[in-house]
């Protein structure tokens, strides 16, 4: 027989657009609400869109965007317990995510990963007791022992970080910008002064290589395959801002980028991608630019109704984007210009380069 307890504070960061789109999440906030008062955040990018498709804003925060290990420290002083909430590739994976996230938040407050793809649980900080293994029956959860994971290695100017679960023949992404494919099961990736200097267990692209910019290897965030591996039915919004935004990367960043736009232009086909799924959502219509170098990153996507995706001869995206940006952006990331002005002016620049025009 269970003994009672004193209703207990619970803040639980919900990650990845996997765990929504299945529904678990969802589930498991309510389970977890038998134990007192629950907080739900979101931690991450992709898994804001999983949320608006699933109309959960009120359940699960989404603003502002945090990182998985910044939305714990948030929630530490108001709670008494913290679970992380992942749908994770592999075991291996989900056990490694969540041993960083929980290095990374440094919190004191017991700390708990569900991973509802493996079926696990697993004590990353401190000793839960009959919490943990009450969930763990209740659920039908293996509770497993949580594995020490060293962080990213840094030397002076340099940073090397390793990626393990890989399947090989899977995009390798930083910050959005696909940089290998990978041919291992494990990737080590090395950076100096900001620079990607190595990579290891992966085919480089080249291309890619040459359009990021500065990073900070360290807090970069890194993946293998799909930005989203589950889909849902998108749940579009109207827009009511104005003017327009410049997205060249970093396309995870665009509800942050166009907040208050109404339209924007996106360089490259996986920015293109990935900005118009998440645009989509805001009702914000973009004029893409795209070269068909498509790596695959975002292979479910929306695109917003009214937009304009230009496809011009290989290797002339990016040329055309800083084209964009100097003449008619001023080298600046927004624009009051309209956008039909816009759409002709890119066209105009673009001329006998453009392979194919597609409106929606």
């Amino acid at each position: 027989m269970r003994t009672s307890r004193p209703a207990a504070r619970i803040g639980v960061v919900v990650h990845g657009p996997e765990v929504v789109d299945s529904g678990s999440a969802l589930k498991l906030i309510v389970y977890l609400k038998k134990f007192g008062e629950v907080a739900a955040v979101l931690g991450g990018t992709m898994g804001r869109l999983a949320v608006i498709d699933a109309g959960l804003e009120d359940v699960i925060a989404i603003s502002p965007y945090r990182r998985p290990s910044e939305s714990l420290r948030n929630l530490e002083p108001a709670s008494d317990h913290l679970f992380i909430l992942t749908q994770s590739k592999t075991h291996e994976t989900g056990l490694a995510f969540g041993s960083k996230v929980a290095a990374a938040a440094g919190t004191r407050k017991p700390l708990i990963q569900i991973d509802c793809r493996g079926r696990f649980m697993a004590e990353l900080v401190s000793e839960t007791g009959e919490l943990s293994s009450e969930v763990a029956s209740d659920l039908g959860l293996d509770l497993l022992t949580s594995p020490k994971i060293s962080g990213p290695f840094r030397d002076e100017d340099m940073v090397r970080r390793t990626l393990i679960g890989i399947l090989p023949g899977e995009p390798i992404s930083i910050n959005g910008t696909v940089v290998a494919r990978a041919t291992d099961g494990s990737v080590e990736i090395e950076a100096r002064g900001g620079r990607i200097t190595g990579i290891k267990g992966a085919e480089l692209k080249l291309h890619g290589l040459e359009k990021l910019p500065s990073v900070d290897l360290e807090t970069a965030v890194v993946r293998s395959g799909e930005i989203r591996r589950t889909s849902s039915r998108p749940r579009l919004k109207e827009c009511h801002g104005k003017g327009t935004v410049l997205i060249d990367h970093s396309a995870e960043d665009a509800f942050e980028t166009a907040t208050g736009a109404c339209t924007a232009i996106t360089i490259g086909d996986d920015t293109t991608a990935i900005a118009a799924d998440i645009l989509a959502r805001l009702g914000i219509k973009i004029i893409g630019i795209v070269d068909g170098d498509l790596d695959g990153i975002a292979s479910r996507t929306a695109i917003p109704k009214g937009s304009v995706i230009l496809t011009v001869e290989p290797g002339n995206d990016d040329l055309l984007g800083r084209r964009v940006k100097k003449e008619l952006f001023g080298n600046k990331s927004r624009t009051e210009l309209p956008a039909g002005y816009l759409v002709e002016r890119v066209m105009e620049m673009a001329r006998d380069l453009i392979v194919h025009v597609e409106r929606y």
